[in-house]
């Protein structure tokens, strides 16, 4: 088992840390034949880039991305994978390792450091070294790959929730999610976020917030019951990613409020003959199968733990201190997040597209 690696037939393994010279991914199990290009993967990357308002880190990284193996020219002149493995770098060009020398011998709350060092016996403080955040710009590389091999599936994604502001759900308008530096889809809700993020900013703190990602025109049968579930390995792939720490699937925890009545997707026959649901509390999955309805995914993220109010840790050798984290920092990591559970997403059902097509042709 390897704990860098995720997926089974469409499988990525990253590598790489926060200050290192390099990032890099490596996705296997691509078919042959799809054709993609640099920019189609970096038009993705750009969405997370960092320092692109003033609610993300100011840390300048551009995240230009390189395509080392498996693509190559076919004979009308396109670029296409090869179907061996795609080797993806991105060098880092903006790390400020000095801004960590301060707590190279601290643990930071709500970090990975006491962690990372308990177990290994050894950490990179530099940023959180392989804990960081960065690590997902690889994912969302691996991503932009992975909706290629998705046909006419669509994904999207955006911010319903930042601290404990939520989103009208009745003014919801997907189109609005780029138009705006919080990937917000109720557009209403953007300035008033902006202002309560502001003052989150300027306090030196942070907050919490839920991404909602939607995958639709999923076709019915992806998934398998029990240990191969959909909405499993879609659990998995969310909760990986840095700071989240709950996933939802459909109605998810607010199912336990609802009756059998209430929370029952009914079924009728569709206008072409097929059954169509009345509605989709079970988020387009059922028994860990697709069920041909949107597939709706929840998760939440913590607050950026990197906050310059002073906090009660200790030191390597046991000594009660305080500390406060410098450095450049998101007041919400969770802005940064839509691109890359949108990239989980496709990951995900990329993954199961080639394992329903093994199985069932």
């Amino acid at each position: 088992m390897s704990h860098n690696s995720f997926g089974h037939l469409f499988r990525i393994t990253t590598w790489g840390e926060s200050h290192g010279p390099a990032i890099g991914c490596v996705v296997d199990g691509c078919p042959p034949g799809i054709a993609i290009t640099q920019e189609e993967i970096q038009r993705d990357l750009d969405r997370r880039r960092p320092g692109q308002s003033r609610f993300t880190t100011q840390r300048r990284e551009p995240d230009s991305v390189e395509i080392q193996s498996g693509v190559f020219e076919d004979a009308s002149g396109r670029q296409v994978t090869t179907g061996t493995p795609i080797g993806l770098v991105i060098r880092n060009v903006d790390q400020r390792s000095k801004d960590y020398g301060d707590i190279a011998a601290k643990y930071r709350p709500g970090h990975a450091d006491l962690t990372y060092e308990s177990k290994y016996g050894i950490r990179d403080y530099r940023g959180g070294g392989r804990s960081s955040a960065r690590e997902t710009a690889m994912r969302v590389a691996a991503g932009a790959i992975a909706r290629k091999v998705l046909g006419g599936i669509k994904i999207h994604a955006g911010l319903v929730q930042i601290g404990p502001h939520k989103v009208d759900r009745s003014k919801l308008d997907w189109s609005t999610v780029d138009q705006n530096p919080l990937f917000c889809p109720d557009p209403a809700s953007v300035q008033p976020w902006s202002d309560y993020l502001d003052t989150i900013r300027k306090n030196g703190s942070s907050v919490g917030a839920i991404i909602e990602v939607v995958a639709e025109d999923v076709p019915v049968g992806l998934g398998a019951p029990v240990y191969g579930k959909l909405d499993q390995d879609l659990a998995s792939a969310m909760m990986s990613i840095n700071a989240v720490k709950g996933v939802e699937i459909g109605e998810g925890m607010n199912a336990a409020c609802l009756t059998g009545e209430q929370n029952a997707d009914e079924i009728r026959s569709g206008p072409d003959g097929q059954p169509a649901f009345l509605s989709n509390h079970a988020g387009g999955v059922l028994g860990g199968i697709s069920t041909g309805q949107p597939v709706v995914c929840r998760f939440s993220v913590k607050p950026t733990s990197s906050i310059l109010t002073p906090r009660k840790t200790v030191d390597r050798d046991g000594n009660e201190t305080e500390i406060v984290t410098k450095g450049r920092h998101d007041p919400c990591v969770g802005i940064r997040a839509v691109p890359v559970g949108e990239a989980m997403m496709a990951l995900v059902l990329a993954d199961h597209i080639l394992l329903h097509r093994g199985q069932c042709g």
